[in-house]
């Protein structure tokens, strides 16, 4: 079994980078480790618990282009297990991401976890599809909603994906994870907040 990841991002000229920083023999009987080629359970509900991903690609010129997408938890949807799909949504209208993977489907994402600090890195292979052109994909990614910005459809056939290390990951927490814990916080003000407004009226009362 191969590593599948490294498998990919070793190039020859990675691994004269790995010689030229003493790192070669770290890697160079490192395989049948793991092979992630297929999504499994956990995966699925971390991917589809994601309210945001990056996504690389490259342009003829050799040019890498980094994007931003996001949406409602869940945007991004896996279809299957090997095979991922999001709505594309009318931006800037630069198409720049389009633009490459209509020349270079291959393509990297980065999806983050920045509360537990965990990060999953995908190699897939990007397809766009019209609205109109594969009716059921059309349906499975956006379910009943009205299209509105929807521009097409993009899937990504999945060739390995893998876990990163948490160094370096500094913990941050969206508006709503930070309400969800401070609910119990509120609550408790409330409460105390009421038992000091009864004792307030019992001393004025006996006052």
């Amino acid at each position: 079994m191969a590593y599948g990841f490294l498998d990919i991002a070793v190039t020859p000229a990675v691994r004269a980078a790995q010689e030229a920083n003493g790192a070669a023999e770290m890697w160079q009987d490192f395989k049948g480790h793991r092979a992630f080629d297929r999504f499994d359970e956990a995966t699925r509900r971390f991917i589809e618990a994601r309210d945001s991903f990056y996504i690389a690609s490259t342009s003829e010129t050799g040019w890498p282009y980094v994007q931003h997408r996001g949406g409602a938890r869940g945007f991004l949807r896996v279809l299957d297990d090997e095979t991922l799909a999001f709505a594309d949504y009318r931006g800037n209208r630069q198409y720049i991401s389009l633009g490459n993977l209509s020349v270079n489907p291959k393509a990297s994402l980065f999806l983050m976890d920045y509360p537990n600090r965990t990060r999953l890195k995908i190699y897939a292979r990007a397809k766009a599809y019209a609205l109109d052109e594969d009716s059921a994909l059309t349906q499975k990614v956006l379910g009943d909603a009205a299209p509105g910005r929807t521009e097409r459809i993009i899937t990504l056939h999945l060739e390995s994906f893998d876990w990163n290390c948490p160094q370096y990951i500094v913990p941050r927490f969206t508006s709503e994870e930070i309400e969800g814990a401070l609910q119990p916080v509120r609550s408790r003000i409330a409460e105390l907040e009421a038992e000091n407004e009864a004792l307030r009226q019992r001393l004025a009362a006996k006052g």
